[in-house]
C-alpha cells in the first residue's frame, strides 16, 4: 500500500460540489502541489481537519477553480494513512483537470473500494463495517440506512464478538489447565464446556434468524409482476416507480424480457420484476420472455398477480394464477378500476385472500396495495438496527460456525474428551473470524471490495 491513490469521490454528473480524494504516504505532498492556499502558507503546514481556502491548480499549474482543502494524517484518518481532500465546484472538466494534476504530482488512480479496503487492512474497520459502507451507499429506504449505519458503528461486530469471545474463553481455560498443571487454575469441567457450547449455539441461532430480515432491508424482496399480456403489468410497474420505465402499448406481448427496478412500497424495499405476459406464444422471442418470467418466479418472495378487471377471466389468466401461486406470498391486483369492473371480486378473494383493486392509469388503490405489502412483510422494530446479517456471505459463515458448534455438542454428548470436542469449537472460531475479516482469503476480500465505487 505504498502508492498514493487519488480519485473523484463524487459522481460523474455536474454538481454544486465535487471532491478529489487522496490517501497514502505522499497524499499531503501531492495535495500541496496542486493547491495554493490564499494565505500563502503551504498546505502541508496546516493542522489536521482544518478547511483551507485557496486555488486548485491544473496539470500545467494554471488556476482552474477556487476551492477548499483539508488534511487528515494517519493513523487518525479514515484509511489509517495520510489523507487529503480538495472540495471544488462539481464540473466534470474541473474535476478531471484536478485529478490529472494529482497524477502528475505522483498519485495514481484509485481502484473501486480501495480507500475502504485500506481502512480495513489498516485495522480502522472490520469487514462487517466495510460491507456496511457499501450497503449505506446502496440504501434506498430509511430501514436500510439505519441497518447500514448501525453495522458501520460496530453493532453486528459486537454481537459476533460476544459469541467469538465466549468460545475463546473456553479454549483459553482448557489450554491453561493443560499447559500449566502446577498453577492454581480452576479445573476445566465438562459442565463448563457444555454450557459454553449451548450459549454459542443459541447466540448463532439467533444471529442466523436475522438474515431474512437483514437481506430484505439491504437488497429488497424480489417481487414479480405476473399476468397475461395487456393485463397492465408494465403500467403498474411505471405507476409504482413514478416514471415510465417500461414500454406500454395496446399490442399484446409488448414486454419480451424481464425488467428489474427497485422501489419502496408500503415501507418495504422491493426489487420489482416486470415479466412477459403468461401465454403460449408462437413467437420464439416472446416465448423466451415467458420462460424468463417463470425463472424469475422461482426466486420471488412476492408475486403481484395482475388481472384486467374490465375483462372476463381467460385461460391465460388461469395460467397466470397457477404460476403466481408458486411464490410464497401473492397479492391479487385487479387493475383498471377506472373502467367498469366485470370480475367477481368475492370469488377472487376466496382464492387470493390478499386482493387490491387499483388503477395504474390514475394511481387509485396504490396506497392500499402498499398496506397489503407491508402486512406480508412485518417490519419489526429498529431496536436491532445494525445487528442483522445482511448478505449471503455473512449468513454462510454464521451457518458454518453453527454447524461446527453443533458437532462439538454431539461429540461431548458421545463422551469424547475435551480436546477432541474443542477441535470443532476452533472451526467455529475460524468461521466467525471470516465474518469480521480476522480470517479471510485474499480472493474473498477482492470479491467483497469489487462492489464498491471508485473513490470510496
Amino acid at each position: 500500500m505504498a502508492h498514493t491513490i487519488a480519485a473523484i469521490a463524487t459522481g460523474s454528473q455536474p454538481a454544486a460540489i465535487g471532491i478529489l480524494r487522496l490517501s497514502g504516504e505522499g497524499a499531503v505532498a501531492a495535495a500541496q502541489a496542486v493547491f495554493r492556499p490564499a494565505s500563502g502558507r503551504p498546505l502541508g503546514e496546516y493542522p489536521n481537519r482544518r478547511l483551507v481556502y485557496g486555488t486548485l491548480l491544473g496539470p500545467d499549474g494554471a488556476p482552474i477553480d477556487q476551492a477548499l482543502a483539508t488534511l487528515s494524517r494517519g493513523p487518525g484518518s479514515y484509511t489509517g494513512e495520510d489523507t487529503a481532500e480538495i472540495h471544488c465546484h462539481g464540473a466534470p472538466a474541473v474535476l478531471a483537470l484536478g485529478l490529472e494534476a494529482l497524477f502528475a504530482a505522483g498519485a495514481r488512480q484509485a481502484q473501486p473500494g480501495e480507500f475502504t479496503r485500506r481502512a480495513f487492512l489498516n485495522g480502522k474497520l472490520d469487514l462487517l463495517q466495510a460491507e456496511a459502507v457499501a450497503d449505506l451507499l446502496d440504501a434506498d429506504s430509511p430501514a436500510a440506512v439505519h441497518q447500514a449505519a448501525g453495522q458501520l458503528g460496530g453493532a453486528l461486530g459486537r454481537r459476533v464478538g460476544a459469541i467469538y469471545d465466549g468460545l475463546v474463553d473456553l479454549l483459553a481455560h482448557f489450554h491453561a489447565v493443560l499447559d500449566y498443571p502446577d498453577e492454581d487454575i480452576d479445573p476445566f469441567r465438562a459442565r463448563e464446556l457444555e454450557e459454553g457450547l449451548v450459549r454459542a449455539r443459541r447466540g448463532l441461532e439467533e444471529l442466523l434468524a436475522t438474515y431474512d430480515r437483514g437481506s430484505l432491508i439491504a437488497r429488497g424482496a424480489p417481487c414479480v409482476l405476473v399476468g397475461r399480456p395487456n393485463a397492465g403489468k408494465s403500467s403498474l410497474l411505471n405507476a409504482l416507480l413514478g416514471y415510465d420505465r417500461a414500454i406500454v402499448t395496446p399490442v399484446p406481448g409488448t414486454t419480451r424480457d424481464t425488467i428489474e427496478e427497485r422501489c419502496v412500497l408500503g415501507g418495504v424495499p422491493l426489487r420489482l420484476v416486470d415479466t412477459a405476459g403468461m401465454r403460449r406464444a408462437s413467437d420464439p422471442v416472446e416465448q423466451l420472455g415467458v420462460e424468463r418470467s417463470l425463472s424469475a418466479l422461482e426466486g420471488a418472495q412476492l408475486a403481484l398477480l395482475v388481472l384486467d378487471g374490465a375483462q372476463p377471466l381467460t385461460a391465460e389468466d388461469e395460467e397466470a394464477m397457477e404460476q403466481a401461486l408458486r411464490s410464497p406470498r401473492v397479492i391479487c391486483v385487479v387493475n383498471k378500476s377506472d373502467l367498469p369492473l366485470v370480475l367477481d371480486l368475492d370469488g377472487l378473494r376466496r382464492r387470493f385472500p390478499h386482493l387490491c383493486v387499483v388503477s395504474a392509469a390514475t394511481g387509485q388503490g396504490l396506497e392500499e396495495l402498499g398496506e397489503a405489502v407491508a402486512a406480508l412483510f412485518p417490519g419489526g422494530t429498529d431496536a436491532g438496527a445494525g445487528e442483522l446479517l445482511s448478505n449471503a456471505r455473512q449468513a454462510e459463515a454464521a451457518r458454518r460456525a453453527l454447524e461446527a458448534v453443533g458437532r462439538a455438542e454431539e461429540s461431548l454428548g458421545m463422551g469424547m474428551t475435551p480436546d477432541a470436542v474443542l477441535v470443532d469449537a476452533e472451526e467455529a472460531l475460524a468461521a466467525l473470524g471470516e465474518l469480521t475479516g480476522a480470517n479471510l482469503r485474499e480472493d474473498v476480500t477482492d470479491r467483497i471490495f469489487r462492489r464498491f465505487c471508485v473513490g470510496k
